[in-house]
């Protein structure tokens, strides 16, 4: 499958403030780590497609009217009411109103449409811009207002491929894209997240009316246990469901490291999962999701970019991405405590590899089971 990668120049700025978990550089990064690395071109066949903008149309097809009209005019008037708030959970230290809020989150829709057209034609394309799972159809709930996840999905529905299949590999279990297909078996969802993490939902039992399965797993999950799950439960149940095309979440919070989650994983597990997953399928869209720790995010994405388009990875980083990665900063973060060496050196995580608990079965073994 030919890769490709969509993206926009409105992420080379956070967007978020203070002290949001977002406040941080995350695409743009990516975007200066993949050119500095020269994975990325303005023009050839490592050009970045920039992503356009989802249309009010585009929208309506999963939002609801009055929650579209709503999001515009709190952006407008720069603050939500307390209708507003308690509608729509907009203006809320989780889902705060700030300028060009609505663009940002439309791109990151329009990113996502177009992602699954390019992909229908025989294309791997990787949206890391998008993920934003949490969103709901008629509010906007951790940290998304829109469901740009979602709109892959439908747009490859709409492109006749109605074997669908949704992997979310963030830590947080992708509560907004569950809800969206609960009901529609030609969508089979797969989740792996942390247990007892926001939004506390995704238990081992939930089934989604029959169309998802969920994996929540212990804290500290090393690569062998994420390993062992592809291998004995995820990858099965994938090609149990025969897709036709696929959309992953992959989001960087379940890395070791990350100031949100509690999971242990290097990037090259994660990569090793996304890829093993492409495989299953024809068409294929990659898409970000969570992560709150700059230095991890950046050079996860990075290097899942690298390793779909077939790039050799460099031991060490050139000088001025280093330079760039030390200049990164996050009150999230102990600068003393909490940073690793080869968080500014390198990009490929040292594994973590480790002994897989019992737990890992007994999940594995419930999700096969009918």
């Amino acid at each position: 499958m030919r890769p490709e990668f969509i993206s926009s120049e409105i992420y080379r700025q956070t967007g978020y403030s203070g002290n949001h978990p977002l406040a941080i550089q995350r695409i743009g990064s990516v975007l200066t780590l993949c050119e500095q690395l020269g994975w990325l071109a303005k023009s050839g066949p490592d050009a970045y497609v920039q992503s356009p903008v989802a249309t009010l149309e585009d929208l309506l097809k999963f939002h609801t009217r009055d929650y579209v009209a709503a999001l515009q005019a709190a952006e407008a008037r720069g603050g939500a009411t307390p209708e507003e708030r308690e509608t729509y959970a907009l203006g809320t230290l989780e889902n705060p109103i700030f300028k060009g809020l609505f663009n940002r989150a439309a791109t990151s829709v329009g990113g996502s449409i177009h992602a699954a057209r390019r992909a229908a034609e025989g294309r791997i394309v990787y949206h890391p811009s998008g993920g934003t799972h949490h969103g709901f159809k008629d509010h906007a709930s951790g940290f998304c207002f829109f469901n740009d996840p979602v709109f892959s999905v439908l747009t490859f529905l709409e492109q006749g491929l109605e074997r669908v299949l949704y992997v979310d590999l963030d830590a947080h279990h992708g509560d907004g894209v569950e809800t969206a297909f609960a009901d529609d078996k030609r969508v089979f969802l797969i989740s792996v997240h942390e247990e007892k993490r926001w939004p506390y939902t995704g238990t081992l039992d939930d089934r989604a009316g029959g169309n998802a399965c969920n994996l929540p797993v212990p804290k500290k999950m090393n690569d062998s246990e994420l390993n062992f799950l592809m291998r004995e439960a995820v990858l099965p149940l994938a090609k149990r469901f025969e897709p036709r095309a696929l959309v992953v979440t992959c989001g960087a919070d379940a890395l070791m490291g990350d100031p949100l989650s509690s999971l242990e994983l290097s990037n090259s597990c994660l990569w090793d999962a996304v890829m093993a997953l492409t495989e299953t399928v024809p068409a294929s869209v990659i898409l970000g999701g969570g992560g709150y720790n700059p230095w991890t995010v950046a050079r996860c994405w990075t290097g899942l970019w690298g390793r779909i388009a077939g790039k050799e990875m460099p031991e060490k980083l050139p000088a001025e991405s280093v330079a760039y990665l030390e200049s990164l900063e996050c009150d999230l973060v102990d600068d003393e405590d909490d940073m690793q060496p080869w968080w500014t050196t390198t990009l490929v995580d040292p594994r973590n590899d480790g002994p897989v608990r019992p737990e890992f079965g007994e999940i594995a073994k419930a999700v096969l089971a009918p």
